[in-house]
């Protein structure tokens, strides 16, 4: 056994050992028919460490139902979900608490010969990653109660990615600090041959680590959230269904999910369609009438397409601009807003559909473009013209 552990199991005896010493005093508290069946097994050391994991097994089981039992009827009073999620995973952790410590306090009655340094810490490890798994799956519970609560959102979703990955690498780091301690490990060299790999994975997967640190800033300084239509400088265009640490998902139109590394995002032009103080959006659509139309019509005919559509929006209201005097028509724009970006090739589909019969209605032309040729004379009467002449 080296010196560091030595020093661990001597610190872990220190602890409990006042207490095996006084376990032959409990006696006195026992009732007397249970006196003399204690005081034959004190004698025995195996024996009352036995008694002991009993003892500790049951008394875990007692504070597990009893305890929890009544902190559920309480929970019961909330209209969230969160304190029974955890309520229910405080539950194993507390048992294991008590019944591991329970196993430590029989090891040191047992007073083995050898080994018994192991199992205290054996024991004291299972305690520890008990918490730290259960730690793990808290941060997931209480990131989503503080980021979804109407009443007390003290955490903007968009950010619960980031506290999620912090809060899980402290907690790995505790929970490992811990067992290095309890197994006698000195931390220092382990953290010195982790800032020497880090160099070297540092260089090996510096593609992955800029992802990381973009997926940090796109995840802070939210250029878009899940949910937002977004647009690409590359042409990809798409609803935002995941943000991640290394990448970002969008659906497209077409169905078809893309994975696109947070590297290349934060190096991107992005349009965010759904951004802004308002999550409506403007869309145009630009028709050509013949020269000669009444203009103030053809604004009274488009603005009533754009009302009577059940997708636009009343507010803003739909409006027509004209833009300018074409080769061969007036062009005018609708410009009416919409709810969700992703309803806009069906709306502007409906939108066309609606102006063109509404025009035609009104006996108002669109112009198309058309060639005429003027031929002088046909090939035929050339050669006559020229054997007259002749």
């Amino acid at each position: 056994m080296s010196k560091a552990n030595k020093t661990v199991a001597e610190a872990e005896k220190e602890v409990l050992q006042p207490l095996a010493d006084k376990l032959p005093e409990f006696d006195s508290l026992l009732p007397e028919i249970v006196r003399p069946a204690w005081e034959l097994v004190s004698g025995y050391p195996l024996l009352s460490a036995l008694v002991v994991a009993v003892v500790f097994y049951v008394l875990a089981l007692i504070v597990r139902g009893v305890l929890f039992r009544v902190l559920s009827g309480a929970a019961t009073l909330t209209n969230t979900a969160a304190d029974d999620d955890i309520l229910r995973l405080l539950r194993r952790p507390v048992f294991n608490t008590v019944f591991w410590f329970g196993i430590t306090l029989a090891v040191v009655v047992a007073g083995l010969p050898k080994g018994e340094a192991t199992l205290i810490n054996v024991a004291l490890s299972i305690i520890v990653m008990s918490w730290l798994i259960a730690s793990l799956k808290l941060t997931g519970v209480l990131l989503k109660a503080f980021s979804t609560s109407s009443r007390f959102r003290l955490i903007e979703p968009r950010t619960v990615p980031l506290f999620d990955l912090t809060a899980n690498l402290l907690i790995i780091l505790i929970g490992s600090y811990a067992l290095l301690m309890i197994w006698g490990i000195n931390p220092v060299g382990w953290l010195a041959s982790a800032g020497i790999m880090g160099i070297a994975v540092g260089f090996a997967a510096k593609d992955t680590l800029g992802n990381l640190f973009s997926g940090f800033f796109i995840v802070a300084d939210s250029p878009y959230k899940i949910g937002d239509y977004i647009t690409l400088d590359t042409g990809e265009r798409g609803k935002v269904t995941a943000i991640g640490l290394r990448s970002t998902r969008i659906l497209t139109r077409e169905d078809v999910e893309v994975t696109i590394p947070n590297g290349v995002l934060g190096n991107a032009k992005i349009v965010n369609e759904s951004g802004g103080p308002s999550s409506s959006m403007r869309i145009a659509v630009p028709i050509g009438v013949a020269y000669g139309s009444d203009v103030d019509q053809v604004c009274d005919v488009l603005l009533e397409v754009g009302r009577k559509n059940s997708q636009t929006l009343n507010y803003p209201e739909p409006r027509v601009r004209m833009r300018s005097f074409g080769a061969s028509s007036l062009d005018f724009e609708l410009h009416c807003w919409i709810k969700n970006p992703g309803e806009r090739g069906l709306i502007k589909h409906e939108l066309f559909m609606a102006v063109y019969k509404a025009l035609a209605e009104h006996d108002i032309t669109i112009p198309f473009p058309q060639q005429d040729v003027y031929i002088k004379t046909m090939p035929g009467e050339e050669a006559a013209d020229a054997d007259s002449n002749g």
